[in-house]
């Protein structure tokens, strides 16, 4: 894919959050109280997560999305900017309430039950995305919550010659359509089932190329990943680690993805690093706090590219 010199690496629009993760040994019961043994509030959000992890890797990135004007959207805002992400994008809603999430993680089991709420503030429009801001990047990054937006950016992106990954987590009308503006399209397994009616990612990743993306894939949670890049059939399990919370793991496996391709690697690579980034981030409660630093990205494709 075509990527040209530009002011931003990476230009995302989609979901921004707050989110309260708490560790439990198990899932409470109705009527019961439980003790939680560890809490942490930190920034999420499949799109702003990744510019997270993406500027932590030296990236420069610049986020748009929507908040309240309460207090879960200055918090949102301000983990942003402490990471180095430009918020200029970033638009407040008087009067309503940023997006917010309790996830509660369990260790014992490896699975993790999120309770969230969308903002309750109007959707981005298409002409509140600053066409500049999409021509300045090289990769226009979004997960096709504000879909009339996410359309149009994507539109703007192709003309413009710009790359256009999409961290597809739900099949919501129009998804398809982005999936044809795309060049990498990976989806969850949700995302899968629902397309294809069962659990058949390869399917998945075939019709998906039958759309336009030159990579699509599928990620498996503990099961790894199966993608199609360019015809050619990818996959690996999930690298072990001992889970402590699985949340952000796919929002880290597509951003270490499109840090691959800013650098000019190959499908295989790209997606062998993602697979371990994920494992990483599901070792520490919240989709932040075990994002691997730069040097260990770098080591561990060093490593992977030795394997191809």
């Amino acid at each position: 894919m075509g990527i040209v010199s530009s002011d931003f690496d990476v230009f995302g629009l989609g979901q921004c959050s707050l989110d309260y993760v708490g560790v439990f040994d198990s899932y409470p019961s109705p009527d019961t109280k439980h003790e939680f043994r560890r809490m942490i509030v930190q920034g999420g959000g499949p799109v702003a997560t990744a510019l997270v992890a993406l500027s932590r890797w030296g990236r420069r990135c610049l986020f748009c999305g929507v908040v309240g004007d309460d207090g879960f959207g200055e918090q949102i805002r301000a983990s942003l900017e402490a990471e180095g992400v430009d918020t200029r994008g970033l638009l407040v809603r008087a009067g309503e309430g940023s997006q917010f999430a309790f996830v509660i993680a369990e260790p014992v089991t490896g699975r993790r039950t999120i309770l969230w709420r969308r903002p309750t503030g109007r959707a981005v429009a298409p002409a509140e995305v600053d066409t500049a801001w999409i021509e300045a990047a090289r990769t226009f990054y979004t997960d096709g919550l504000f879909i009339e937006a996410s359309l149009h950016a994507a539109a703007v992106a192709r003309r413009a010659g710009r790359a256009v990954v999409v961290d597809a987590g739900t099949l919501r009308d129009g998804m398809l359509d982005l999936a044809a503006l795309s060049d990498v399209f990976i989806v969850s397994e949700t995302f899968c089932r629902a397309l294809v009616g069962g659990d058949a990612p390869l399917e998945a990743c075939r019709r998906l190329a039958a759309l336009g993306p030159s990579l699509t894939g599928v990620t498996l949670g503990a099961r790894g990943y199966v993608a199609l890049a360019d015809g050619e059939v990818i996959s690996s399990p999930a690298h072990e680690v001992r889970v402590v919370d699985t949340t952000g793991c796919g929002d880290v496996f597509h951003a270490a993805v499109a840090y691959g391709l800013l650098r000019g690697w190959e499908a295989r690579r790209c997606l062998d690093l993602a697979n371990r980034a994920a494992a990483r981030v599901a070792t520490r409660p919240g989709g932040r706090s075990a994002i691997p630093s730069g040097d260990e990205m770098l080591s561990w494709a060093e490593r992977s590219s030795t394997k191809l």
